[in-house]
């Protein structure tokens, strides 16, 4: 699918993308049961990026915006090739690279233990412009090692594209400025809640919840039972 004749404004990418995540469940709110993440934290919000690849109609609609995005942030001439971060990176990056019509690769967290041995799948040349695409970015742990891959494999990398950002902390922000990284986002949290409140997702209870837990996620997991700083 061509993009070329589109053109969309950050704000409403921002709250459509949400409102896709809200209508598909791919974003749930629930203050009652929260959510334990692996970190052993617990909080009212989850989301699950893979989800929307189950859905033709609105994953097509929000591939559409990832390549408006980079076209815009980034510019055509400046991306050689898209590469998907393992596992959930790879099927954007294939969407996406098809609008852009450049070359896709994949990039592994560890060696795949044969055969090249490599982390880097796909042919690019070196010094070549190379965008990340991932689902979504919490602290951007595992953003820098793809990074980091992408580099040692003689790639040029400094924007990363993800459907979604956590947006709670500057861990992540801090982590990317070491790295030279900057971030594109189609939505946050705070896109998500905002949009919940305008539509009337949830009851008033519910988000509540949600925004005491976005303004400090780590003390609204030790008042609900859950850890707290060290687990970050």
């Amino acid at each position: 699918m061509s993009t070329d004749n589109i053109t969309f404004d950050a704000d409403y990418i921002a709250k459509e993308t949400a409102k896709t995540f809200l209508d598909t469940q791919s974003i749930l709110f629930n203050a009652d049961e929260p959510f334990r993440y692996t970190s052993g934290r617990v909080g009212p919000v989850y989301i699950d990026c893979r989800r929307i690849i189950s859905f033709p109609k609105e994953r097509s609609r929000l591939m559409d915006f990832g390549a408006d995005m980079l076209k815009n942030n980034v510019g055509l001439d400046n991306m050689d090739a898209l590469a998907g971060g393992e596992t959930a990176g790879i099927p954007y990056a294939a969407f996406i690279s098809e609008r852009l019509n450049k070359p896709m690769l994949y990039v592994r967290k560890k060696p795949k233990g044969f055969g090249r041995m490599a982390q880097l799948e796909g042919y690019f040349e070196e010094n070549q412009n190379i965008v990340l695409i991932e689902d979504l970015q919490n602290y951007g742990k595992s953003s820098g090692i793809f990074v980091d891959v992408i580099r040692k494999a003689g790639g040029n990398i400094s924007d990363l594209f993800v459907l979604f950002q956590y947006g709670i902390s500057d861990i992540p922000k801090k982590n990317m400025d070491a790295l030279n990284m900057k971030v594109h986002a189609l939505t946050n949290w705070w896109s998500a809640l905002e949009t919940a409140k305008e539509m009337n997702y949830f009851d008033a209870k519910t988000i509540d919840a949600v925004e005491s837990f976005l303004h400090n996620p780590v003390q609204w997991s030790i008042d609900n039972g859950g850890a707290g700083e060290d687990a970050a």
